[in-house]
């Protein structure tokens, strides 16, 4: 009998020491490179290789003794890839209760209104935090890994998107493409009546531009007006930014004369309605005041050099202010 005792209490007895052991160790503050310390975990990282990339960043920690612990308290299968930081203090029990929340470091990114999806684009592939799966596509080719068709231009929502370090650009996209889609069917849905728009990307293309001759807001809801009402008389829209979107990298920061007479889709000068796509990114205000704009009987605006702009209804006023606001400016 007595042995049969010994018997059974060397397992448990073995039990209590691993135990103890393991107790020990995941609570003891562990040993960092730095403080703070930032380290990734791979997607698709089991367990096993999750504790190697944690010991390689400068965790000093046995990674197999971690993987131990993650096993033996069930969290081998919860473990969540992305970006994280430790500080000082840090014990395998916290950190191992860290990366099953997924609580990951977070980076931002801002796109500003009125940039083109060139300008966007541009401002991704600098972004130390983002992974760059769209290196290498075309514009077509980002819109179909999107689920979408048609131009990429102005269909992302301009905003500051906060994501996890190490996310793909291609996250950041679908984000800011479906944030679009919500927004303009939302105020698309509460226009306002008899506008000239087919459809909301029409609208859009509006906005766009709306987006790109506003210099003061207050001034938002009376341009879209003065283009709203050309629209509906047949006008040319004859508005710059269109011209200069069509010229691509040819613009040189000087708009001609020859530049205004040669025709091509996004010439306004030559072309009744409106271009073919948008021509940069709108913000919310921008798509507000082309469904909300002013009631006026405004069909021309000039700047009057202070990012302000002076509104007239016929060709003669206009042409007063022309004078006024411009070609004394000239002078």
């Amino acid at each position: 009998m007595r042995w049969l005792l010994r018997l059974i209490g060397l397992p448990l007895a073995a039990a209590l020491v691993f135990l103890g052991w393991m107790g020990y160790f995941a609570t003891q503050p562990l040993a960092l490179q730095a403080s703070p310390l930032d380290f990734t975990v791979k997607a698709g990282s089991t367990l096993r290789s999750a504790s190697r990339q944690i010991e390689e960043a400068g965790v000093a920690m046995p990674a197999w003794q971690f993987t131990l612990l993650g096993r033996a308290l069930g969290k081998a299968a919860e473990i969540k890839a992305g970006s994280y930081q430790v500080a000082e203090g840090v014990t395998p029990l916290t950190l191992l209760e860290k990366l099953t929340r997924g609580d990951v470091t977070q980076a931002e990114i801002v796109l500003l209104e009125g940039w083109t999806f060139r300008q966007m684009r541009a401002a991704l592939d600098a972004h130390a935090h983002v992974r760059h799966d769209t290196a290498g596509l075309t514009e077509r080719q980002i819109m179909e890994k999107l689920g979408a068709e048609g131009t990429a231009e102005g269909r992302f929502f301009p905003d500051t998107y906060l994501f996890a370090k190490g996310s793909s650009d291609l996250e950041v996209l679908k984000r800011s493409y479906r944030q679009m889609e919500k927004l303009l069917l939302t105020e698309w849905e509460q226009r306002q009546a008899n506008l000239p728009y087919a459809s909301p990307y029409e609208a859009l293309i509006m906005a766009s531009i709306v987006e790109k001759e506003t210099g003061q807001s207050q001034d938002r809801a009376q341009i879209a007006s003065v283009f709203i009402n050309r629209l509906k008389k047949g006008m040319l829209l004859q508005t710059d930014p269109t011209v200069i979107y069509g010229l691509g990298e040819r613009f040189d920061g000087n708009l001609r004369k020859r530049d205004l007479q040669t025709d091509g889709p996004y010439n306004t000068y030559t072309r009744t309605g409106l271009p073919p796509t948008p021509i940069a990114m709108p913000g919310l205000a921008s798509i507000q005041a082309t469904l909300h704009p002013a009631r006026t009987d405004a069909y021309y605006f000039v700047a009057r050099g202070d990012g302000s702009s002076q509104f007239s209804r016929t060709l003669e006023e206009h042409n007063r202010a022309v004078a006024k606001y411009q070609l004394r400016k000239g002078n």
